[in-house]
């Protein structure tokens, strides 16, 4: 899309042209160029530099041509739609002189653009302070000189923002008015004569249409200017073989480059209005309208550059068009046939660009080779200069200091294309077109289709000798194919990637490539028709895979040189660059050189013998003798070398001091024939035995090493998974060649040495957990121990807790081995030089001493549950029986253990009000919340605290002390005792429950008052372990002032039919008078003497005492009567409980004497 100039590639915007002080010009030009839509402006900075006018044209001169180049730039940087002129209020306001000048320079502009139609505006530049100063007749008289309205003069104030803008504003719509006004007078003048017919040549009806679609584009009426291209496009298709005005061959050059032209204007306003479908079809009918006019034969290769440009740039406008930037309506045709999904994508048209542009390479070089005196013309091609007219071209001459266009035979012309044609290169531009359109087919996820524009683009690259880049493309086709299986497009790829690796002088991937393409199948049904399609390998024939075969081999031993034509360099394998070839389960050699290993155990005990099958297979099309092939394993020491009897040992072969060769009689691969070799092999190391590599050297300087396989997961190639061939199985026995493993295990030796875990009943949260481990040997000595210990979470939850992942402390751990403690030797020259020990919380490691035969070893796991959780304990012992052979496996003794962990004992407490007391709590009272659990407590008043201790172990545990650890100052509340330790410990048996009482006074009121935590300590019964303290963090507690306090007193038992008080105490802790309401209730085992229900008043900071007197009934424990206590002023009451209520009545007084011996 760049070969048309920008303002052909953007929309057109009208010109205006600003005359006179000089200084307002960036203002105005800054404002128009930033409104929608914009205005260009041409500004002279005086009316001495207005140009004169043009004589007028000689209208019967028959037209040179049909479209001038330079028409359209014309409009819109030369001739403006608008001209407004500027001066000063002093020079209109000023003396006689100054405003003579005024006039003539507006007579002066008057008379250029007279016959013009350009449109005239005039602005009149004033200061803010000045503006009501200027006179109106002055302006009046300058509008009526100028013969403009009122609305196009301007009174303009540079110097005042807010006014500044308004007539910013006002000068850019009166600007586009005059502009629009001038494209619309334009394009009528040029749209009667089309109507009235009034043009003698065909040339002019295109031309007219052309200008009257221009002068719309610039008024944006994109519906007139479409129409008027699509006349001027079939008016144009019209001329084709019936204009005479110039010679055939640059006459169809001329009406192809202004159909190009044409198109790309209706293509750009259809792209840009969101219309692609009508663009497309555009697209269609103009590539069909002039695909068959290709021309003269001389100069066919023109036609095919110009429908490659087509391509291309409508490629580009695909890609950079703004969809619904333009309101265009619906106006072009629909094709019957509905384009395909791939022509709405750039790529379609990128690679037909690239097909056509590489058409006209072929058809040039044909026109250079018939061409005799091109380079005659070569010199002269210089002159030759594009003419005024789009698609003409003349020769310049010059002529007594002047130049003159000289026309063009249609020889000098066709010379002049040959000429230029030669001079400038169209391969890179064909890979630049390809690479586009491959990466938006490989971004769509076309790979196929993008595979084709590769296959093109790497042709190109070898066709220009780039190798490198050339062989990158046809690596990744080579994938794809191979993936696909496409035969013979594999083959013609194949073949270029042999030819770059000649041009860079790589021996190893000419080999590859060529053993690759040798043992590809043979394919059935081929044609000699299709040898041109092959590449530069030729056909796929046997007869041609036995030759690559042959080329390959004959580099690979040195026979033969590999020599580039391009870059005259030769290069030989020898022994200073041997080749060596890897084949692994994914390279596309498998098929060249195939080895499966079998075992035919699938476990052997240490030292003993199995036996192993190498199977080896060729898809060459020539037998393959192998000089040499080494087998190697995991295990170096089994690795063995088999040599080739038919061939002597030479000293070129290799074989490594120590291992074992065995000799086979013959190492000759055979087509599509399996080569079977059996040998025993032993191991003296458990663990895995694996084949790893099998490499075969042909030759002194070429070795391929090939992976193992295992037959079991042999997996055929894509490409020879359907051919019809005859299948052999890998090893004789059916059941070893569907199961056989190229792996064998070879177990461990017995162990005898005995690891014991001594456990000593469950773990308790909180207490170091000792764990013994001995390990005592029975029939083997212990050398380079190691006792590995492994704590896993046996709900697989893990040990740490999920709170504590970002905070890592031994809080967030649940279970954490903290240490390993042993005895050390008693000589210590026998403890272990390489002492290891390491400890993390969930694994240990630690070096065992050398023991001989019937000693022991000892050490003890110190194990600590924070939390309760059951674990599996793993402990691992890895030694070596004998001390003089380090190269032995370790032997390995495992042994696990599960540890419950639970927890030791658990902590409860309760709060208790004295005896027969209760306090009003408001807070108490209103808070009605089931959630709300929390403690309320009496200011200055006694309450008791129970702390309860539950054994939820299944071992006794002693209990040797109890404290409360306060959290705040001393002073906030008392608690007695602070700390207690038993004098005697306490037993505490599985599932028993130790209370224990503590005094609390609050003497802080607090919503919030932090008691402390209760420590306890305690120890297992047996005394073998330390004494572990566990905490509970008592709950915070409300504390207020009970408003008022009820206590009830009574004897503590009472005699049936004896009478005795009881009083209800009512105190009053306020500073204001309360009304109490008191009210006491019936009861069928006492008789009540006192006032059933009373109202009285109690005196701030005083006590109130209601007495009763009551003879009991009954025996046993009875209830006293019930009382109700409610203060009017807070609306509450006080219950007492059921406890509180109780009394025990005896029948009699007892008779004993109380009195203690010897008062008498």
């Amino acid at each position: 899309m760049e070969e048309f100039p920008e303002e052909l590639r953007t929309p057109p915007v009208a010109l205006a042209c600003l005359i006179g002080c000089p200084e307002v010009h960036p203002l105005i030009t800054a404002h128009l160029h930033s409104q929608q839509p914009p205005i260009n402006a041409v500004a002279l900075p005086d009316f001495s530099m207005i140009p004169p006018k043009k004589p007028p044209r000689d209208t019967l001169e028959p037209p040179a041509g049909i479209i001038k180049r330079d028409w359209f730039s014309k409009h819109r940087t030369r001739i403006p739609a608008v001209v407004a002129a500027i001066f000063s209020s002093r020079d209109v306001s000023g003396d006689p002189a100054q405003r003579l000048q005024v006039c003539n320079d507006l007579d002066k502009l008057k008379a250029s653009i007279r016959g013009r139609n350009i449109k005239l505006g005039v602005l009149v530049v004033t200061k803010w302070n000045d503006k009501d100063n200027t006179s109106e007749e002055r302006i009046l008289a300058l509008r009526k000189r100028a013969e403009i309205d009122s609305k196009n003069l301007i009174i303009f104030v540079p110097d005042h923002e807010p006014e500044l803008q308004q007539c910013l504003s006002r000068l850019w719509t009166v600007l586009g008015e005059l502009a629009n006004t001038y494209y619309r007078d334009e394009g009528r003048r040029v749209r009667s004569r089309l109507e009235k017919k009034n043009y003698s040549s065909m040339e002019l009806n295109v031309r007219y249409c052309f200008k009257v679609a221009i002068y719309a584009e610039f008024r944006r009426d994109w519906l007139e200017a479409l129409k008027l291209y699509e006349d001027a496009y079939h008016a144009l298709r019209e001329m084709v073989g019936t204009s005479t005005r110039m010679p055939p061959i640059q006459r169809l050059v001329e009406i192809k480059a202004v159909a190009e032209q044409l198109h790309f204007n209706m293509s750009m306003i259809l792209l840009h209005g969101g219309k692609v479908l009508e663009a497309i079809t555009w697209f269609r009918q103009h590539t069909a309208n002039y695909r068959k006019l290709v021309g003269a034969p001389e100069v066919i290769f023109l036609h095919w550059e110009w429908l490659s440009r087509q391509y291309m740039v409508f490629a580009q406008l695909l890609e950079t068009s703004s969809p619904n930037a333009l309101h265009v309506p619906s106006t072009a045709p629909v094709a019957e046939e509905k384009p395909t999904e791939w022509e709405f994508h750039p790529a379609y048209y990128y690679q037909l660009a690239a097909s056509y542009l590489k058409e006209k390479n072929t058809c040039l070089e044909f026109a250079i080779s018939m061409s005799v005196d091109v380079g005659s013309f070569d010199g002269s091609a210089e002159s030759v200069v594009a003419s005024a007219y789009l698609g003409q071209y003349s020769r310049l001459l010059e002529h007594e200091d002047a130049f003159i266009m000289q026309p063009l035979t249609d020889m000098e012309y066709a010379h002049y294309a040959l000429a230029e044609g030669k001079r400038f290169k169209d391969s890179f531009e064909i890979i630049a077109l390809l690479k586009k359109s491959f990466e938006a087919y490989s971004s769509s996820k076309a790979e196929r289709t993008a595979a084709y524009c590769g296959l093109q683009m790497a042709r190109e690259y070898f066709s220009l000798n780039d190798f490198s880049n050339a062989k990158q493309i046809f690596d990744s086709l080579a994938n794809l194919y191979r993936r696909e299986g496409w035969l013979l497009s594999l083959w013609e790829v194949l073949g270029y990637l042999r030819e770059c690796s000649k041009g860079m002088s790589s021996a190893k991937d000419f080999i590859e490539y060529s053993l690759e393409m040798a043992s590809l199948p043979e394919t059935t049904g081929f044609s000699e028709s299709f040898s041109k399609d092959c590449g530069p390998a030729g056909p796929a024939t046997p007869s041609q895979r036995e030759k690559i075969h042959k080329e390959a081999f004959e580099v690979a031993r040195g026979e033969s040189e590999l020599n580039s034509d391009e870059q005259n360099s030769a290069f030989k394998v020898k022994s200073d660059y041997p080749i060596y070839l890897e084949i692994d389960v994914i390279s596309p050699l498998r098929v060249t050189l195939l080895a499966l290993v079998a075992f035919h155990q699938p476990m052997v005990k240490p030292g003993g013998q199995s036996l192993i099958t190498i199977s080896l297979r060729s898809q060459l099309p020539i037998n393959v003798e192998i000089d040499q092939l080494e087998v190697q394993f995991n295990q170096s020491e089994c690795n063995f070398i088999i040599t080739n009897g038919q061939k002597p040992l030479s000293s070129t072969d290799i074989v490594q001091p120590g291992h074992r060769v065995e000799t086979a009689p013959d190492l000759v691969l055979a087509t599509n024939k399996w080569l079977r070799l059996t040998y025993d092999i032993k191991s003296d190391l458990s663990g895995k035995l694996e084949c790893i590599y099998v490499i075969a050297r042909v030759g002194p300087n070429f070795t391929i090493c090939c992976r193992a396989e295992s037959p079991a997961l042999i997996n055929d190639s894509p490409l020879w998974k359907f051919e019809n061939r005859l299948e052999t199985i890998p090893i004789k026995d059916p059941g070893l060649a569907l199961s056989g493993q190229k792996a064998i295990q070879v177990e461990e030796p017995e162990p005898q040495v005995d690891l014991i875990l001594h456990s000593s009943g469950p773990a308790l949260v909180g207490e170091s957990f000792i764990l013994p481990v001995t390990v005592s040997s029975r029939g083997h000595a212990v050398h380079s121990g190691e006792l590995k210990i492994n704590l896993v979470d046996t709900r697989g939850g893990g040990l740490l807790s999920p709170r504590g992942e970002e905070s890592f402390s031994s809080e967030n751990i649940h279970v954490e081995l903290v240490d390993i403690s042993c005895d050390a030797p008693q000589d210590q020259s026998e403890a272990p030089s390489d002492k290891i020990q390491k400890i993390q919380p969930s694994f240990g490691l630690i070096s065992v001493p050398s023991l001989d035969m019937g000693e022991s070893w000892s050490c003890k796991l110190k194990i600590k549950w924070n939390h309760p959780k059951p674990i599996m304990l793993y402990v691992s012992l890895g030694y070596l029986p004998r001390s003089d052979e380090p190269s032995l496996q370790k032997v390995h003794v495992h042994k696990s253990l599960q540890i419950e962990g639970t927890t030791a004992v658990a902590i409860n407490h309760r709060y208790m009000l004295p005896f027969r007391k209760d306090p009003l709590l408001l807070l108490k009272l209103k808070s009605i919340s089931e959630t709300d659990q929390t403690p309320y407590l009496a200011l200055n008043e006694k309450t008791l605290l129970i702390i309860s201790v539950k054994n939820c172990s299944e071992v006794p545990l002693r209990l040797l002390s109890m404290s409360i650890e306060t959290e705040v100052k001393s002073d906030a509340c008392t608690i007695q005792p602070q700390q207690e330790e038993f004098r005697e410990a306490v037993v505490n048996m599985p599932g028993e429950e130790f209370k224990k009482v503590f005094t609390i006074i609050p003497k802080v009121k607090s919503t919030k008052l932090k008691i402390g935590n209760v420590s306890l300590r305690w120890e297992r019964d047996s005394n073998a372990t330390s004494s572990q303290v566990t905490k509970y963090r008592l709950p915070d507690v409300n504390v207020e002032l009970p408003l008022l306090a009820v206590s009830l007193e009574c004897p503590p038992h009472a005699f049936i039919g004896n009478p005795f008080l009881y009083s209800v105490k009512i105190l009053n802790q306020t500073e204001i008078l309360q009304e109490i309401k008191c009210s006491i209730s019936d009861s069928q085992s006492f008789v009540l003497s006192g006032p059933h229900s009373d109202t009285m008043l109690v005196l701030p900071r005083s006590a109130q005492v209601l007495t009763y007197m009551l003879v009991p009934l009954g025996l046993g424990s009875l209830q006293l009567p019930r009382v109700t206590v409610a203060s009017v002023r807070y609306s509450a009451g006080l219950l007492p409980s059921n406890a509180s209520l109780l009394v025990f009545v005896y029948p009699t007084k007892p008779h004993v004497d109380l009195k203690p011996p010897g008062d008498a």
